[in-house]
């Protein structure tokens, strides 16, 4: 099959995203190849491409990088924000920035300069799906994004603002595999030059009820970015009986309904992603009140505290941005637009949970320049979850209860390379001690908490 053109003018003199080939039914990527870029002459490839791979293809060995700040392997990667280069409009809107993370706001709602200053005092600034009646001045008065088509008149497809087009949602639950791919390359063939190409899917995806082949070329289709939604603290599933896990990754029972499980849903997602021996970007949503259905089994609303720690465990296992489903359609907090509800309601009665949001996303913002860096492959000890990466000076490590393990202390043995001494625990005003041997040990209280440590690297402290 033909590989879409590259859509993106203006990137003479950068590396060309590299194509691969992929399953029969597939497209050849536009994507950058799992090569690791900026990670010296290593290059961490995944799989490679061969007709008939699955998901189970293995990576091959990766050793140490000698000119890292850690020697030790790194976890592969489509690349940092460099990968946001290839596309004109992202790339001119500062998505390259490594400074820059993409939270997006769900079906949401903007009339006014007014409302959407408040959408990004909560740490939004993309948006996918809004009215038709949309004003696109909103977008380049506030300094925010669109992904999607273009609404009236007013959108400009050259516009650094309209930085990507969204293909469709959920095709893998609405149309056969084979319908649903003709969905998603017809769609991409219309796309405005500049923007990259997204798609969100359900959880069939990420499970073996589906055919391995037809969920990879679905995952693998005419995209740069793909994204899965399953609210595993507010959808019936996790209560169902009898309980069926049927997932890449498996997810039981007593870990259905916590924060791992969004972790994992993307760890699923990367397995079907990588299949194809290319990477491309992957987001994960997280509900701010309730991702359950208008109708049946009502499962309550995702705490504060849950929404925290199911954004952090995305991010943890490796997601490049996330989004918010916006819309609470069950139980007595029902509205069509959480985020505005909380703008214009007084005492609305998910005030807690958008302070949340806040508070998660505005921390993911302050540690992007981490965030955006490659990870290392490094277990620090059992029962937990964990996210290594460093900027030169300091190692920063982002830690949870591993699923299904119950909450409680911890102990952390640090990487060498790592100073002993002090670990600043950051946003919580705490400073613990690792011992000579680099083991530090510290508490959680629930299955959702997290911390985030950070340790001076060796000759830096």
């Amino acid at each position: 099959m033909t590989a879409l053109p590259n859509r993106s003018p203006g990137t003479e003199g950068r590396a060309s995203p590299v194509r691969a080939d992929v399953p029969s039914g597939g497209r050849p990527s536009k994507r950058f190849a799992c090569t690791a870029r900026g990670a010296g002459a290593m290059g961490l490839v995944l799989a490679a491409a061969l007709t008939g791979c699955t998901s189970e293809a293995a990576a091959p060995a990766q050793e140490p990088d000698a000119s890292a700040d850690l020697f030790l392997p790194r976890i592969p990667w489509e690349g940092g924000a460099e990968y946001w280069s290839q596309f004109s409009n992202a790339d001119a809107a500062g998505w390259s920035d490594p400074a820059f993370f993409p939270i997006v706001s769900w079906h949401n709602g903007i009339s006014s300069n007014e409302e959407v200053q408040y959408d990004k005092s909560l740490g939004l600034n993309t948006y996918i799906g809004l009215s038709e009646d949309t004003s696109f001045d909103l977008f380049e008065a506030n300094d925010v994004f669109w992904i999607g088509d273009r609404l009236n008149e007013s959108f400009n497809p050259e516009s650094p603002h309209w930085v990507g087009t969204f293909l469709d949602d959920e095709v893998d639950g609405r149309f056969s595999p084979e319908q649903g791919l003709r969905q998603l390359e017809a769609r991409a063939q219309t796309a405005p030059a500049g923007t990259f190409t997204m798609a969100n899917f359900t959880q069939m995806v990420i499970s073996q009820d589906m055919a391995a082949r037809d969920a990879e070329n679905l995952v693998n289709g005419p995209t740069d970015v793909v994204s899965m939604d399953m609210y595993w603290y507010t959808v019936p599933h996790c209560s169902l009986e009898p309980y069926r896990s049927p997932y890449l990754v498996e997810i039981t029972q007593p870990a259905c309904r916590t924060a791992s499980s969004y972790g994992r849903s993307v760890e699923a997602l990367r397995m079907r992603d990588a299949a194809d021996g290319s990477l491309q970007r992957l987001w994960h949503f997280v509900e701010n009140l309730n991702g359950g259905p208008a109708e049946g089994t009502y499962s309550g609303y995702a705490q504060p505290g849950q929404i925290q720690g199911a954004v952090m465990s995305a991010v943890i296992n490796e997601a490049r941005g996330i989004l918010y489903f916006n819309q609470s359609f069950s139980g007595e907090c029902e509205t069509s637009n959480v985020f505005r509800a909380s703008q214009v309601i007084p005492d609305f009665c998910g005030q807690p949970q958008i302070d949340a949001v806040r508070e998660v996303n505005n921390r993911i913002h302050e540690l992007a320049p981490v965030i955006n860096t490659q990870s290392y492959e490094y277990s620090f000890g059992t029962g937990l979850d964990t996210m290594l990466k460093t900027d030169g000076t300091h190692a920063y490590v982002f830690a949870m209860p591993e699923g299904g393990s119950e909450p409680g202390e911890r102990t952390f043995k640090l990487p060498e390379g790592t100073a002993t001494g002090d670990v600043e625990v950051l946003f919580e005003n705490r400073v613990l001690s690792a011992g000579g041997d680099g083991s530090f040990s510290d508490s959680f209280e629930h299955e959702y908490t997290f911390h985030i440590y950070r340790v001076p690297l060796a000759g830096q402290g």
